[in-house]
């Protein structure tokens, strides 16, 4: 019996949103934590994914909170490091379906190492990182993704630097999926969890976040004039509801010289920039060395070591 078989009941119900539901969350009302939340639920009721096959795993900031509001498996790790705890369960239960929850510093600062080895080892997961440009939990400091000039409460007269764009950054470790949605946006950002969950490796999804307490001016979402759809067969489909009021440009996510192109351009654009189905698989590689190595009696292990 598989480790999926003795967790799963015979013949169970139907998952229902219900089902996932836990305590009311706690975040501060209209941040985009609260869409990104519904559309996860959403997704796991649509692909009927068990509760107990799905781990969710995150470090710390306001999107450390996400595994406590889904009542599947969930860990909330210490700051930075969501990915090595996904990595150990990729490679002894390859059986489950992981998604991490990372914000801008918990990705980009202090889980930036953790980061470009995750995405260097190529184990299958979700890697969804909430960007809300700024550190939201700790009360309006600048964060790695922070605009320049944006006034904050450790740098008032403005952020000094430029800040990093996840994207390109993602892009450059060589990352084999890379795709960017906004909170807001639900059904885009459904069939970017869609991609995303469908291919197979570390899956980097760049989220535009809301924070409508410390910085309600950064996302204009009543207008979609300042952002363009990348479209393509093997991409994502533009959203339905505004695709006729954006620009929508063809992009072969194939192309990784036009991915960092529109990465790294002021216009925000949505969709799949980046696929590479052929990348190794750390989890694949070690697990089929496991598979072929000799089996050993346990209790002969220390063996060699006897004197």
């Amino acid at each position: 019996m598989t480790p999926q078989e003795n967790i799963i009941p015979q013949n169970p119900s139907p998952v229902t949103v219900k089902d996932l539901n836990t305590e009311n969350p706690r975040w501060c009302g209209g941040c985009g934590d609260f869409s990104i939340l519904a559309c996860l639920k959403r997704f796991i009721v649509e692909r009927q994914l068990r509760p107990e096959s799905v781990v969710n795993i995150s470090g710390i900031g306001c999107s450390g909170r996400a595994p406590n509001y889904l009542n599947t498996y969930g860990i909330h790790s210490i700051h930075g490091r969501p990915i090595t705890v996904a990595l150990g369960l990729a490679l002894t239960r390859p059986d489950l379906h992981l998604f991490i929850h990372s914000g801008d510093g918990d990705s980009m600062s202090i889980g930036g190492n953790h980061l470009m080895h995750g995405i260097n080892r190529n184990f299958n997961c979700v890697f969804l990182m909430y960007d809300n440009e700024i550190y939201a939990l700790t009360k309006n400091q600048t964060s790695p993704t922070t605009r320049k000039g944006h006034r904050t409460n450790t740098q008032p007269f403005g952020s000094y630097l430029s800040p990093l764009n996840p994207l390109t950054v993602a892009l450059g470790l060589g990352s084999s999926f890379v795709a960017s949605t906004a909170d807001w946006i639900p059904d885009h950002l459904m069939s970017t969890l869609s991609a995303a969950f469908d291919h197979p490796g570390f899956s980097f999804v760049h989220i535009c976040q809301r924070c409508v307490h410390f910085d309600i001016e950064n996302f204009d979402t009543k207008t979609s004039s300042w952002f363009s759809f990348l479209k393509h067969p093997n991409g994502i489909s533009p959203d339905k509801r505004l695709a006729d009021k954006s620009e929508c440009l063809d992009h072969d996510p194939t192309n990784l010289n036009d991915a960092f192109k529109y990465a790294a351009a002021d216009r925000r654009y949505f969709g799949l920039f980046y696929v590479n189905r052929d990348k190794p698989r750390y989890d694949n590689i070690l697990q089929n060395l496991v598979a072929g190595s000799p089996k050993k009696d346990r209790g002969k292990l220390l063996d060699p070591y006897s004197i």
